[in-house]
C-alpha cells in the first residue's frame, strides 16, 4: 500500500524534527491545520506545497503522494511585514474564522502570487507595508479575483476615508479581537463557502 499524504507529512516532520505547533508558526498558519494534514481530515491546497516543503527541507516532489489535494475549504490571507503583530492577529482570526485555511505573509508579493495562483475569500491587509501598501496591493487583488473580500488592519484610524476608496469591504484597528472581527464580518454580510464537513471533526492531538 502506498504511503498516504498523512503519514508523509508526519514521516517528513519527524524527520526535521519539529512539533506541529513549530510546523505550523513557520508556515504562519493555525497547528490545527497541521493536525487535520497529519491526521488524514483534509489535504492542502496545492499552491501551499512549496512552502510547505521548504520549511520541512524537502523538494514538493517528497510530500506528494499518489492521491489528489482538491479539498476545499475557505482561503483567508493576513498580509502585515510585522511578524510579532501578525501573530497577534493570526490568532484572532482563527478564533473568529474556525474552519477556514488562514495563511499569514511578511510580504505582498508572495501573498500576490498566492492569490495567483488560487482563489482567496477573504484578506486582511495591513496598510503600512514599505515599497508596496496595503491600497495598491488591495487593487492588485482585486484585478486578479473580484469577488476576494479585502479589510484593511492598521493602527493608524486616519487612513479610512482613503480606504473606502479602493474597492475594501472593511476596515479595522489593530489589535484585533476575535468577536470584533465576526462582528465586522457579520456587517459587511462577508459569507465565505461552508466549510468542509471534515472540520466539525476533532482533529488528533498533536503526537
Amino acid at each position: 500500500m502506498s504511503e498516504s499524504f498523512a503519514e508523509r507529512l508526519r514521516r517528513l516532520r519527524a524527520q526535521k524534527g519539529i512539533t506541529q505547533q513549530q510546523l505550523a508558526s513557520m508556515m504562519y498558519m493555525d497547528r490545527s491545520s497541521i493536525a487535520r494534514w497529519e491526521s488524514g481530515l483534509r489535504l492542502p491546497d496545492l499552491m501551499v506545497l512549496p512552502r510547505l516543503a521548504k520549511c520541512l527541507g524537502v523538494e514538493v516532489s517528497a510530500l506528494i503522494p499518489d492521491e489528489s489535494l482538491t479539498q476545499r475549504a475557505p482561503t483567508v490571507i493576513l498580509v502585515d511585514d510585522e511578524p510579532l503583530i501578525m501573530a497577534g492577529s493570526l490568532g484572532a482570526l482563527r478564533s473568529a474564522l474556525p474552519g477556514a485555511e488562514i495563511t499569514g505573509f511578511t510580504r505582498p508579493r508572495e501573498a500576490l502570487e498566492f492569490a495567483s495562483a488560487h482563489r482567496v475569500d477573504l484578506a486582511f491587509l495591513d496598510i503600512e507595508m514599505g515599497k508596496t501598501n496595503g491600497f495598491e496591493l488591495c487593487e492588485q487583488l482585486l484585478a486578479v479575483n473580484p469577488a476576494t473580500h479585502v479589510v484593511y488592519l492598521t493602527a493608524y484610524p486616519n487612513y479610512a476615508l482613503n480606504a473606502w476608496k479602493t474597492g475594501a469591504k472593511g476596515f479595522m484597528v489593530k489589535p484585533l479581537d476575535p468577536q470584533e472581527v465576526a462582528d465586522q464580518l457579520a456587517r459587511l454580510k462577508i459569507t465565505l463557502p461552508p466549510r468542509d464537513q471534515d472540520t466539525q471533526k476533532t482533529p488528533e492531538a498533536e503526537p
